[in-house]
Formats: C-alpha cells, structure tokens, sequence
C-alpha cells in the first residue's frame, strides 16, 4: 500500500523513523509548520495540490496528524484519495502502520484511539459471549466447585464476582438503601450484599429491605451477618447467599438452609466461643472441618484476608491457597478484598487491582468490598474492571497487559515522545500577581453535587441563578453566553476552577473552590 503522512517540522523526524520499520510504501510530506497539531484539513489540502498530480493518483491513502481538530473528510473530497488521521503521538505511529489493513480508520478519531477502541470491543466480546453461551454455563456448573447463587454462576471456571457490601443497611431509609444499591449495580457490582449491624438484632427490618431490593434490583442479593435469627429470617425473606457460618452458629441455621437450598459463605471461626485461628494450618483444617459439617449446603470458603501486618497478610494467602489445593478445597473461594483496602492508606485502583490477580491466581470466585472510606471510593468498579482483566488474562494465557482493558486513572501506559521546540523568543519566569479587581458582571460559587458541577451566580451578595453541568465546557460556555463574566482574569479563574471540578468528578475526589485538587508528594 501506498501511503502519504503529512507532518510538521518538528514531529518529521519521529514519522521518518516510523516508517522505515513499516512494509508498506510510505512517504512523508513536512509542511512548513513546527507543530503538526496546528495544521488545518484546508492547509493540508493547499500542501497536496502542490505535489505533482501524478504522484497523487498513485496514493491509497493519506495520513494526516491524529491531533488535528477538525474531521478531515474535506480532504478526501478535494483531492479524491482516501484521508484519515493517524495518530496522537508520533511516536505509535509505526502500531498503526503495522495495522493499517485491519483498522477501520476514520476521518474524526485518531487512529490510536480507534486501536484501543477496537482492543476494548474484542474484549468486551469475549467476555460477553462467555456469559451468554447459556450450553457450556450448563457444562461448567456440573464441574465441582462451581455453583449458582440466585442465577449467577459463581466459581473457579467464570469470572470473579464482584459482592458489593451496603454497610450498616438497617440504619438507612429505603430511598437511601436502593440508591446505594444502584450505585453498586451501576459501578458493576454482580451481587449485593445487606450488611447488618454486629451486635445488634434487627431482624425485624430484613424482610422489607430483602422484598424492597428484589423488586428493584436484578442482581443476587446476601446477608452479611452472624446472628442466627437474622440468618434465618433473611433465609425465608429470600436472599440468595448468607455470609456467614461458623463453628458457633451452624447447627441452629443449617436445617434450613439446606430446605431452601442457600448457598453460604463459610468461616475458619468461632465467634461465639471468641476463637479465631492462629495459624496456616488452623484455618485451612478449620474450614474442611465446617464444610464437612455443612453437607448437604453449597458452601463458599473464605480464610479470611487480613489486612497488612495486623496478623498476616501473606500467611491468610497461604492458607487460602492451601485449602485451594485440598482435596476438600472444592468450592469456591471468598476473597475479602475490602479488609486490606479500607485498612491501606493508599489509593484504592492499584491494590484492587494487584488483590484481584492474586485472587485469580489462587482460585477465588467472589471479591468482595464496602465502599466506606473516601480513599476507597470507586473500589466496586475497580474490581468490577479488574476482575475482567484477570478472567482474560486467565482465558488467553498471558500476563495482564494489552487486554483491550486496563485500570490506568493516573499514570499513562505509555510516556509520550517529547518533541523539543526551539524558539528565539524572549524567555519570562512566571509568577506576577496582578491585583484582584471585582468583577462587575459578578462571582460564583462552584461545587459538586450528585455527579455534576453546580456554578451559583452572585450579583452583589445575591443569588441569582445555578448553572449546572458534568463538564468544564458546558459550565463556562453558558456563563459566556448568558454573559456571566466580563473581565479576562475573572474568565481565566473560572476555567481553572470549572476543570478542577469536572477532574474530582471523574476522580472521586473531595472539590472546595480555590483549594489545589492534589498535594504533591510529601517528602519524609
């Protein structure tokens, strides 16, 4: 294929070593422009027609720069050869080189996107047929150690799913209950769990929490308590799974669970005598020891993850993975990823990630997490995301990298080429405070409420109207057209405080108005 790349002067370079490694006939036209981004469909149209007509009929494609603006259909139509951006940087153009047959590239995304686009549609595929190939879920849940909570399939052989834990339900009003669940099923949470309060018995209020989320929700529902009345009266108002059973409450609530055939998560533990295992070995013989106990009851065991050196976190791995490797070990495995998480004063992404590779590595089937801490915000659809990455790593074989599905929020997967600008121009250190002038046309007031950007208009002291949107663009381009603002400083504050919010929206992170939405690192 014969394909001609428009670029500017200073990015020409990186183009020139991109195609050398490309098998295709490339050909590079630099336009007279140090930055490829400036150029224009127009511009690029007068660059062609300057070439020899000939030399433009034997082409099969134009690429122009990725970051390029305006869609470069024009292009195509003035001069009858097919044009279509490349990529953002330079420096991935040799990727798209390689893939230039098999990409569907476009007029209006660049082509790098469209890569990854593609990338997350294969694998999005690959787990959706997964879990509509209704004949091999049939197959698979008749292998040992994979079960059905409600009409999930839940095991080693599906992806881990995600049980989102509704802290201290019974203190909510059921509005409160249901958004909070809504969230979890939005954020990808594949069950829901009613989390009782420990200590207390308020069994009187699960059946209208268990009946009002059935009717409203079309996830499996569980019950995270350890007081056998509680169990019980979740187990007749229909919850699908109870966590949890252990050594001291089993024999009141096991007769029943096996009449109404609930799955449940079992415990190395004693609460009611105050015993809890010391060692690998104690937890592992202690959860045969219950799943033995609980025949007739499809059980899932959870060795408990403890958080960073409060026992051993490495030690209850061990032990999860020596149960794995049982042969009584043949259920699933519960992984309470929350306990690490809310007790780690790190961002959440990465750890759930990391928790949810070691969990796959280890058999388990079930992660499971509040959501209580700021520092934890979003852990639902971490691992929601995560647990896709691993089950694909997992079919295909590979490490969990290039899946077409990554947790990268921070940091890009990539560093981008820098292209130095050589200009002789004055130089000026920034840093002049001009003094503040009140704007005649007024001041704001930014917050974030309920997912969008909230900009309260103020007309000396007094509120006159609230402005609301999920982005800086649409916030600043109606005070703009309403006329909301009329000194450039004034413009230039907005903006940065409109794009702080729209940031912590997308973050999950606290927005107060003139405050820095990051700190740098502190240095000890």
């Amino acid at each position: 294929m014969k394909i001609l790349i428009i670029t500017g002067e200073l990015a020409s370079n990186l183009v020139k070593e991109a195609s050398l490694k490309s098998d295709h006939d490339v050909q590079i036209h630099v336009v007279k422009t140090p930055i490829a981004a400036f150029l224009t469909p127009k511009r690029i149209i007068a660059e062609l027609r300057t070439l020899p007509a000939s030399e433009i009929e034997t082409l099969d494609m134009i690429l122009t720069p990725g970051l390029i603006r305006k869609d470069v259909s024009s292009i195509t139509d003035e001069m009858g050869v097919p044009a279509y951006k490349g990529s953002t940087d330079a420096a991935d153009l040799d990727i798209v080189l390689e893939m230039v047959d098999k990409l569907d590239l476009s007029t209006k995304k660049s082509a790098d996107k469209l890569i990854e686009e593609e990338q997350r549609r294969r694998a999005l595929k690959y787990i959706a047929d997964f879990e509509n190939d209704h004949e091999n879920i049939k197959k698979l849940l008749k292998k040992p150690g994979n079960i059905l909570v409600g009409d999930l399939p839940v095991g080693e052989d599906f992806p881990m799913r995600v049980l989102a834990e509704i802290a201290n339900a019974p203190t909510l009003s059921p509005e409160e209950l249901l958004k909070r669940a809504e969230y979890f099923v939005k954020s990808g949470a594949n069950m829901v769990d009613i989390g009782m309060i420990a200590g207390e018995n308020m069994s009187s209020k699960i059946p209208a929490m268990v009946s009002f989320l059935k009717d409203n929700l079309d996830v499996a529902l569980s019950i995270d308590t350890l007081q056998a009345e509680e169990i019980l009266v979740a187990v007749d108002s229909g919850v699908d799974m109870v966590l949890s059973l252990d050594h001291g409450n089993y024999p009141e609530v096991l007769p029943e669970l096996k009449h109404k055939k609930i799955p449940v998560v079992i415990l190395p533990t004693d609460y009611r005598r105050g015993w809890i295992p010391e060692t690998i070995n104690q937890r592992v013989e202690s959860l045969i020891d219950l799943k033995g106990k609980c025949k007739g009851v499809q059980v899932i065991a959870d060795p408990i993850l403890d958080p960073v050196n409060s026992k051993s976190m490495v030690d209850s791995i061990i032990a999860c993975q020596k149960f794995k490797e049982n042969p009584e070990g043949d259920c699933p495995i519960f992984f309470g990823v929350g306990n690490v998480t809310e007790l780690l004063d790190v961002d959440s992404v990465g750890v759930n990630a990391l928790l949810s590779g070691i969990s796959m590595e280890l058999g388990a089937s079930i992660l499971f997490t509040p959501e209580e801490s700021g520092k934890t915000l979003g852990s639902v659809k971490e691992l929601a995301i995560s647990s896709k990455m691993m089950f694909l790593a997992k079919m295909r074989g590979s490490i969990a990298k290039d899946l077409g599905i990554n947790l990268l929020v921070f940091k890009d997967k990539r560093r981008g080429e820098t292209i130095p600008e050589d200009v002789d121009v004055p130089e000026i250190e920034a840093g002049f405070e001009y003094k503040f002038k009140q704007d005649p046309a007024g001041s704001f007031k930014i917050s974030v409420e309920a997912g969008r950007i909230r900009a309260v208009h103020y007309l000396k002291m007094q509120p006159k109207v609230a402005i609301y949107g999920e982005t800086a663009w649409e916030i600043y381009h109606e005070i703009i057209n309403r006329k909301l603002v009329s000194r450039i400083e004034h413009a230039a504050y907005l903006g940065q405080e409109f794009q702080k919010a729209e940031d912590a929206l997308k973050l999950g992170k606290n927005y107060v108005q003139d405050f820095p939405l990051f700190e740098k690192f502190m240095e000890y």
